[in-house]
């Protein structure tokens, strides 16, 4: 059965088939036409209901085809869970086994760990059994000597009473040993504190002897240098003296010059106790320059009358 586009296919082609065959068809009547087109139109809708029927075939093939996909789908997704949900119990089961098989191999180790231990500890005790048993040949010697001397002595009774005075003496003899040894120390620590004080007795004596040194170079120092400055003074103190007799000289000088200007002024003099012998002098001065002024006027004076006279 053709489909529709086959259909128009085969009609278009008729059709212009048979226009080229029978040329233009301007001559046919309207009703032929409208026939031909009704003729046209029936066997386009039974070539359409051919293809509808077709269609709702293929559409109902179709929907089944789809029912079985989805109940294949369906299936093979339940299928899907099953084996996931049955790897999940394989891998499940696999990690348990595998912890309990490590579980065991570490039990196992542990136990063998264990067993070495044990077997060490045995090695050790019967090592320890064997020196103890080698000990105790060594030692009954001892045992027969303190049974001897418990039968021969009254004192004591039992050995452990003579293993306690032992142990009481041993503990004696140590105090006494930790007291010596501290006295000793005690005796260390004093001659050190002997030694340290001399030393520093010494060292302070050396500083007192150097200090004393040099107190007494100061003191030959100062010595020389009083001398010295006893001699500076005695040579000032003649000076002065000899300044003083000579200021004392020349104030006399001035103040019998001062007496003999105040005589050649027909001036008595004051008694006085207080001499200024610098205003004497300039006093003196002041009456030299006048004399002198009055003596250089009054003298050519006199020339000029001698000139004058018969």
């Amino acid at each position: 059965m053709m489909s529709l586009e086959e259909y128009f296919k085969t009609t278009f082609e008729n059709k212009l088939l048979f226009k080229m065959l029978k040329g233009d068809d301007d001559h046919l009547t309207p009703a032929t036409r409208l026939l031909e087109k009704r003729r046209e139109l029936a066997e386009i809708e039974q070539v359409l209901s051919v293809q509808k029927e077709e269609f709702q075939t293929k559409m109902e093939r179709l929907q089944q085809r789809r029912g079985e996909l989805e109940r294949k789908e369906l299936q093979l997704k339940e299928s899907l869970e099953k084996f996931d949900k049955f790897l999940k119990e394989n891998d499940s089961k696999r990690i348990r086994a595998m912890k309990k098989a490590n579980d065991q191999r570490e039990l196992k180790r542990s136990k063998m760990r264990e067993i070495a231990k044990f077997q060490d500890d045995l090695r050790n005790l019967l090592i320890v059994n064997n020196q103890l048993k080698k000990k105790q040949k060594v030692y009954h010697k001892f045992c027969l000597f303190m049974q001897k001397v418990l039968n021969s002595c009254d004192e004591f009774h039992e050995i452990r009473d003579i293993i306690a005075r032992y142990d009481t003496l041993i503990s004696t003899y140590t105090d006494l040993l930790d007291t010596e040894r501290k006295h000793q120390d005690l005796i260390e620590a004093i001659k050190l504190k002997i030694h340290s004080v001399t030393e520093e007795k010494c060292n302070e004596i050396l500083a007192h002897n150097n200090q004393l040194s040099n107190l007494q170079v100061k003191y030959e120092t100062t010595r020389s240098r009083r001398i010295q400055l006893d001699s500076v003074y005695s040579h000032v103190h003649n000076t002065a003296s000899v300044k003083a007799l000579k200021s004392g000289q020349i104030r006399m000088a001035a103040h019998n010059l001062y007496n003999v200007m105040l005589n050649y002024q027909n001036i008595i003099p004051t008694l006085s106790t207080e001499q200024n012998s610098f205003e004497e002098l300039n006093s003196v001065r002041i009456f030299g320059e006048d004399l002198v002024f009055v003596t250089n006027t009054v003298k050519p004076e006199k020339s000029r009358e001698h000139h004058f006279l018969p």
